[in-house]
């Protein structure tokens, strides 16, 4: 069940969500200091924030190159439309290790998946066996990536619409 977001945030919020996302891993010292608050209000915030689900998580950002998973593909695929079909696709697509990212998409394709596999035979065990196994699945388009320009860059909260005006 997702929380009820708080009414307003303000730019002490949004500094705290910003540095998170650049440096996870900031004690709350630091990040206290680093927007200029208490640390016990700072921690405070933070917790409120985690409580409202805006601060969702921390983790690490691996080098997929380094860890032998260099060759990203994108998936579009259409489906069989019925009531079960998407929670289907969604639990089959949790169940592929090497699915990173899977959105139900408007316009051509039903589902848009991106992959992190090694290389092209270890995609196409992953396409034959795992995402054409997927009962509803009718149609699957593969895109692979050459070179990633820019990849899970902090969300721009210039515009957060949960914040105050000046």
């Amino acid at each position: 069940m997702n929380a009820m977001p708080r009414p307003m945030y303000d730019r002490i919020d949004q500094a705290i969500l910003d540095h998170l996302q650049r440096h996870g891993r900031t004690p709350n010292v630091e990040l206290a200091d680093a927007v200029r608050l208490s640390p016990s209000s700072c921690l405070r915030r933070t917790k409120a924030l985690e409580a409202d689900g805006v601060l969702a998580g921390y983790r690490a950002d691996l080098d997929r190159e380094r860890l032998g998973l260099g060759l990203t593909v994108f998936l579009s695929i259409k489906v069989e439309h019925s009531s079960t079909t998407p929670q289907v696709v969604a639990t089959a697509m949790k169940e592929i290790p090497h699915v990173v990212a899977c959105h139900m998409v408007s316009g051509d394709a039903d589902f848009f998946v991106e992959l992190a596999v090694p290389d092209l035979l270890t995609f196409e065990r992953v396409l034959s066996d795992q995402i054409l196994a997927i009962g509803p699945v009718r149609d699957v388009r593969s895109t692979v990536c050459i070179r990633t320009v820019v990849d899970r860059g902090p969300l721009p909260l210039d515009s957060w619409p949960g914040r105050r005006p000046r």
